[in-house]
C-alpha cells in the first residue's frame, strides 16, 4: 500500500529504531504516508555490506515497487584502526571508498528512481571509545579516532559529489556543537538522544530536498478528519 524507505547501514542504523532513534523518528514522521523499513547490520563495514545487498534488499523483478530511498550510513567500522582490537573491522581508505561506489552502483541498477542519501561516520570521542570498549582493551588505546572517522567521512563526502548524491556530513555538522563528545556520543561512537535527533532533523531535510516531505507524499487511506460524521462508510467507496 505504501511506499517505502530503506535505512542500510551498520549498528547506528540498527538501533535506530530503539527509543528516540532516528529511525523510529522517521517511522513516526511518516505515519500514513511511507513505511520505513530496516536494514541495519550491527558491526558491518562496506567490505561485508557489498557480501549481502543481494539479500538485505530485494529485487526490483518481482513486480514491487522501487522505494523512494534508501540512506546509506556506513565507515564507522571500516574506520577502525588496524593495529588494535577492532582490526578485522577495518577496511582501507581506497577500498572503503570503491565499496561506497559499488553499493550506490548496485543501488541503481535495481532502483533507477530511488533517492540514495549518504551518510558520513559521525566522529569520535575517543576518551568515550576508552570508558566503553567493545571488547577487553589490553593496549588501552581507542580503537578509532576522529582523525581517521574524518578522513572516511571526507572520502564519503567525496564519493557523493562523484555521484551526483546527497550526503549528510555528520562528522563535521555534529563537530559545531559544544560539548558534542558526551551530548551526541553515549560511549564515544553511538548516539544519544540527542545525537539520533541531529540525524533525523538533517534526513528529513535532505529527503525534503529531494522533494519527499509529507506536504507532497500521499497518505494512503481516508484520514480522520476528511470522514464525514454523518456518513462515515462515504469516504471509503474511492
Amino acid at each position: 500500500m505504501r511506499p517505502k524507505i530503506y535505512l542500510f547501514g551498520d549498528s547506528i542504523t540498527e538501533e535506530s529504531f530503539g527509543d528516540g532513534g532516528w529511525g523510529a523518528s522517521l517511522a513516526h514522521h511518516f505515519s500514513r504516508t511511507v513505511d520505513v523499513v530496516l536494514r541495519g547490520y550491527s558491526g558491518y563495514n562496506t567490505r561485508w555490506a557489498l557480501k549481502v545487498l543481494e539479500r538485505a534488499f530485494p529485487g526490483c523483478d518481482d513486480g514491487g515497487e522501487a522505494p523512494l530511498a534508501v540512506t546509506v550510513f556506513f565507515g564507522a567500522n571500516d574506520a577502525s584502526l588496524p593495529d588494535r582490537y577492532s582490526a578485522f573491522q577495518h577496511v582501507p581508505l581506497d577500498e572503503y571508498k570503491q565499496n561506497l561506489r559499488s553499493i550506490v552502483s548496485f543501488l541503481k541498477k535495481q532502483w533507477p528512481t530511488t533517492r540514495i542519501l549518504l551518510i558520513t561516520p559521525p566522529p569520535i570521542d575517543e576518551d568515550g571509545r576508552l570508558q566503553f570498549p567493545y571488547v577487553e582493551n589490553p593496549l588501552n588505546q581507542p580503537e578509532r579516532t576522529n582523525e581517521a572517522a574524518g578522513a572516511f567521512a571526507k572520502a564519503c563526502v567525496a564519493v557523493a559529489r562523484e555521484s551526483g548524491l546527497p550526503v549528510i556530513d555528520l562528522w563535521t555538522k555534529m563537530q559545531q556543537f559544544p560539548g558534542w563528545q558526551k551530548d551526541h556520543l553515549r560511549d564515544g561512537l553511538h548516539l544519544t538522544p540527542r545525537g539520533n535527533r541531529l540525524v533525523f532533523e538533517k534526513v528529513v531535510a535532505k529527503l525534503r530536498d529531494e522533494g519527499l516531505s509529507l506536504e507532497r507524499l500521499p497518505v494512503d487511506l481516508p484520514l480522520l478528519a476528511d470522514i464525514d460524521p454523518n456518513d462515515p462508510l462515504k469516504s471509503f467507496q474511492k
